[in-house]
């Protein structure tokens, strides 16, 4: 599903050359739960982005749905990352004015579905985030465990391919970031592919595999024993 081949992605200013990625390689496949380890700095948020689309490596390759992203024009782009992508931000990125079923409604907005079918999806992943009971509810009226299970829900209501998540507890008590883990952990059982940034152990544990960072380069990778995907 996703293969990056010998990413390198390097920031330049007039006097400063940054290299945040430099070589990195890996492959993810239909149903993986990965988690993307490491120390500040590390590049960790720069892959994300490149994987999400969002940024644009300096060389190499990125592969999605076997498409070579750096052939397609920033139209294509911008259409794959809205029917293959979710994304789930660790300061939750809800809109305020809109209630959560219309920030849970959104991506369907964009993608110009029919209002019928948007109002059954959301309603169906509302139920399934345990979230439904707010669905009436502005953002600034949740804690912060429910704001994140909204976010989880637009994030999968386009039912993406993939879903990225960066530090998804960041900004929650050690309770309802566990609550957050078991959502994901229940979406990957019924095949959402994950990939996950974190900093912490705890969440870590949660994935099939650990991809740890140092310096722009990936210095291990880990699988649990127990994982049944195949590279």
């Amino acid at each position: 599903m996703i293969s990056v081949e010998k990413l390198s992605r390097v920031f330049r200013t007039d006097e400063v050359e940054t290299t945040a990625l430099n070589e990195v390689s890996f492959k993810v496949v239909p149903g993986e739960f990965v988690a993307i380890m490491g120390p500040s700095g590390c590049g960790k948020s720069t892959l994300l982005n490149i994987l999400g689309m969002i940024d644009t490596p300096s060389t190499g390759e990125y592969f999605f749905d076997s498409k070579s992203v750096g052939t397609l024009s920033e139209r294509q782009r911008a259409r794959l990352r809205k029917e293959g992508i979710g994304f789930v931000f660790q300061n939750f990125n809800l809109i305020d004015e809109l209630n959560v079923f219309e920030n849970v409604e959104l991506p369907l907005v964009y993608l110009g579905l029919p209002t019928a079918e948007r109002k059954a999806r959301v309603n169906e992943v509302l139920e399934q985030m345990n979230i439904a009971h707010r669905r009436k509810h502005y953002p600034l009226q949740l804690s912060g465990g429910q704001q994140q299970r909204v976010a989880v829900a637009r994030a999968v209501v386009s039912r993406p391919k993939v879903l990225l998540a960066d530090e998804p507890t960041g900004n929650l008590d050690s309770a309802h970031g566990e609550e957050v883990m078991n959502l994901l952990e229940e979406l990957n059982k019924k095949g959402t592919t994950i990939i996950m940034v974190t900093h912490s152990t705890r969440d870590a544990e949660y994935a099939k595999r650990i991809i740890r960072l140092f310096d722009g380069q990936i210095i291990n990778e880990n699988w649990k024993s127990d994982a049944t995907v195949s590279i």
